[in-house]
């Protein structure tokens, strides 16, 4: 899938901006946007003290794109004021599940910054299809 320029800057803003919400105990906050059909669903991360079941921000926004009634995870973009910080393996779950092993998976350490793009299946080369 070939993701224009300005596609990629609507997530990264988006991301930020979602990232503002983040509710965290610990150090970092995530912001995360998804485009499905030329929509942008964005989420952060939530965090809270039994530490069980936070919900990660990759997790929040295509959470927020299944309520929306969009079906397709098409892109995601992960941004956070960290070096090389792409989803753990459960966030991965999720988006093999919803946009399958092609879906291109972007992060962002700085607003404004490079994006780094990869393919779910590059993160995660040997999950099951």
């Amino acid at each position: 899938m070939n993701i224009l320029k300005e596609t990629w800057k609507e997530l990264s803003n988006s991301a930020w901006d979602s990232r503002k919400n983040a509710r965290i105990l610990g150090k970092t906050k995530v912001g995360a946007a998804v485009l499905s059909k030329n929509k942008i669903f964005g989420g952060c991360n939530i965090e809270h003290k039994f530490r069980s079941h936070d919900i990660h921000a990759e997790i929040s926004a295509i959470s927020t794109m299944i309520s929306s009634g969009y079906k397709k995870l098409d892109v995601i973009l992960v941004v956070a004021e960290r070096t090389k910080f792409t989803p753990c393996g459960g966030c991965l779950d999720w988006i093999f599940e919803f946009g399958g092993p092609k879906c291109l998976v972007g992060y962002q350490t700085k607003k404004d910054g490079k994006i780094t793009i990869f393919k779910a299946e590059e993160l995660m080369p040997h999950y099951p299809s």
